[in-house]
């Protein structure tokens, strides 16, 4: 029994010493850009040439590639983009490639989760899209290790430049810059909302916060949406600044709107309150 528990316990010491940290053959990496207004990244394991030759012999022609070692190549984009005139929705996608002599075929695939292609998993029902490029072949400066990397930068677009041994794949990416900016522009031209300055002027009202400010703001809720309750409560903040002649008139207003919109409670409530008002 003792020489059983000392033989487990030389295994288990022996097992936890072989576990070294080394240099990994394909280091991970992440490359970032922002194209216009889009962020967008590429995280692939980079291996080396070193000596070998890489396309139709270490990765096949004719064959899906991971497009890199380990894990697939994956793309991950923060809005809609276009590669190569190919619609990309916001999101992040696996990238793969089937290398050729004279053409490739690039697929961004939708499932992110293979080691590798998948093998047996892999399901074209998954493709986002396919679209072939051609690849130069006599790119004059040797790459050792694989390259991906944001390249010819503009402000609604960019390149997504591939590179190894002597082989450079480009794809072109465009962002959809104008439509975010008119977006934006439509938006903040607009400014604020009635309905949240006729939120603001009530809730500084009911909590007896600056009515002054609060008078500012319905005011500016009321330039072009004058909604009978909206108009009372310009009136019961006027009230509440002590003037009367001016919250009878704008009582007035509301409780007329009220009638033809057939709201009998804002006529009975701005009725009474002008019958109290008249009085001050």
């Amino acid at each position: 029994m003792r020489q059983t528990l000392i033989a487990l316990l030389i295994l288990t010491c022996s097992t936890a010493w072989a576990q070294i940290s080394v240099p990994a053959p394909s280091p991970l990496s992440t490359i970032e850009q922002k194209v216009g207004l889009t962020d967008m990244s590429v995280t692939y394991s980079r291996p080396s040439a070193k000596g070998r030759t890489i396309f139709g012999d270490l990765v096949p022609f004719g064959e899906m590639w991971r497009w890199g070692a380990n894990a697939s190549t994956k793309l991950k984009t923060s809005d809609d983009i276009t590669i190569e005139g190919k619609d990309v929705p916001a999101g992040e996608y696996a990238l793969y490639a089937i290398p050729g002599e004279s053409e490739w075929t690039i697929v961004i695939h939708k499932n992110t989760s293979y080691w590798g292609t998948g093998g047996d998993k892999y399901s074209t029902d998954e493709d986002l899209v396919r679209f072939t490029v051609k690849p130069n072949k006599s790119y004059p400066v040797a790459t050792e290790t694989m390259t991906f990397q944001f390249a010819d930068i503009t402000s609604d677009g960019c390149t997504i430049e591939f590179l190894w041994e002597n082989t450079q794949i480009k794809l072109a990416v465009k962002a959809n810059v104008d439509e975010q900016v008119m977006k934006e522009i439509d938006m903040k031209m607009k400014g604020v909302s009635s309905a949240t300055y006729y939120q603001a002027a009530r809730y500084y009202y009911d909590n007896d916060k600056d009515i002054n400010k609060a008078y500012e703001w319905i005011k500016l809720a009321l330039v072009d949406n004058e909604k009978f309750w909206m108009v009372r409560q310009k009136a019961l903040i006027e009230a509440k600044m002590g003037k009367y002649k001016d919250a009878i008139k704008t009582a007035t207003k509301s409780m007329d709107l009220a009638q033809t919109a057939g709201n009998m409670d804002y006529v009975r409530m701005n009725k009474k309150s002008i019958d109290e008002w008249s009085k001050k």
